[in-house]
């Protein structure tokens, strides 16, 4: 594995080995009185970010610091790219710097496959416009193996815009291919016209597709990427794909509630909701750095220590 770039590039091994990892790190890490490990030790990992970020940039940022590297942030609003400068001279410059990894996100999607063809080191894609998110997947297949004991048969609800979602998207392809059913619930306007052609199944009915799921992934609604009344009021989306106190108590007893932020309270997720023992929310924030530790430590290390 050269680069991560989505998920549905990764085989069910590869997958599988990222999560297995994912759990030793967190192991080997807080069993630490420092928590750090010198794997990483001299090695350089830009963070090249050309959309406004807190988890997943500071999620990066961590995972690469604990594992000993140093690290470089690249904020697009106060560099060259500001004016005006393209993302091959910007990858040219940062390539110049000889960096072992480069974390992107990007508003285009499909840029960090083009960063591939700049930079020799490892390409990190950390959100390309609505195309993939392949570790907020990975940190949610995590954590949901944490809290259910697998993912294999598990039935998995992802609600709401998932037309604009990478995350959506990254999420469909790696669950699938861990064995679990997933099922699509929202409005016709905000699915996407090609998705007969995904793993998935439909619905537009969320208290019917609550009852038997064992989680439901709240999405956000994407306001800043759309351009169209997408559906008529904010009391009316929340009226029928918001998930209050009344359709958490239709779900299995053992089911978890999930988002990966940040979240409108009150309209996609109820704020009782989002803070009750069965939401992962900040569980996915946590294992989202043991995730980005597993990643980095394989695309830099193959796998080995030095």
């Amino acid at each position: 594995m050269k680069h991560l770039l989505t998920t549905k590039d990764l085989s069910r091994d590869e997958a599988e080995l990222i999560l297995d990892l994912t759990g030793q790190m967190a192991e080997a890490v807080s069993g630490r009185e420092v928590p750090k490990l010198p794997t990483l030790r001299g090695r350089t990992v830009v963070n090249l970010f050309y959309e406004d970020s807190t988890r997943t940039r500071t999620s990066f940022e961590t995972a690469a610091k604990r594992l000993s590297a140093d690290v470089v942030n690249f904020s697009a609003k106060t560099s060259s790219v500001n004016k005006g400068e393209s993302l091959k001279d910007t990858a040219l410059t940062l390539q110049a710097m000889g960096p072992e990894a480069v974390v992107i996100r990007h508003p285009a999607s499909g840029a960090p496959q083009r960063l591939t063809q700049w930079v020799d080191g490892a390409v990190l894609n950390a959100g390309d416009g609505t195309h993939a998110h392949p570790t907020q997947a990975l940190l949610d297949a995590y954590t949901m193996r944490r809290r259910l004991g697998g993912i294999e048969g598990r039935t998995v609800a992802i609600v709401g815009d998932i037309l604009h979602s990478r995350v959506a998207r990254s999420n469909i392809w790696l669950l699938s291919k861990l064995g679990a059913r997933v099922r699509l619930v929202g409005p016709p306007t905000l699915l996407p016209t090609d998705i007969d052609a995904w793993p998935v199944e439909v619905s537009y009915d969320l208290d019917a597709s609550l009852r038997d799921a064992d989680a439901v992934m709240m999405l956000r609604v994407q306001r800043e990427r759309m351009n169209d009344a997408f559906f008529p009021t904010a009391n009316e989306y929340a009226r029928l794909y918001g998930l209050d106190e009344r359709r958490l108590a239709l779900m299995p007893e053992h089911a978890v509630v999930m988002h990966p932020g940040p979240m409108n309270r009150g309209m996609e997720i109820a704020a009782r909701v989002a803070d009750s023992p069965r939401a992962t929310i900040t569980e996915q924030v946590a294992n989202g750095v043991w995730v980005r530790m597993a990643v980095l430590y394989l695309l830099l290390t193959n796998g080995e220590t030095r």
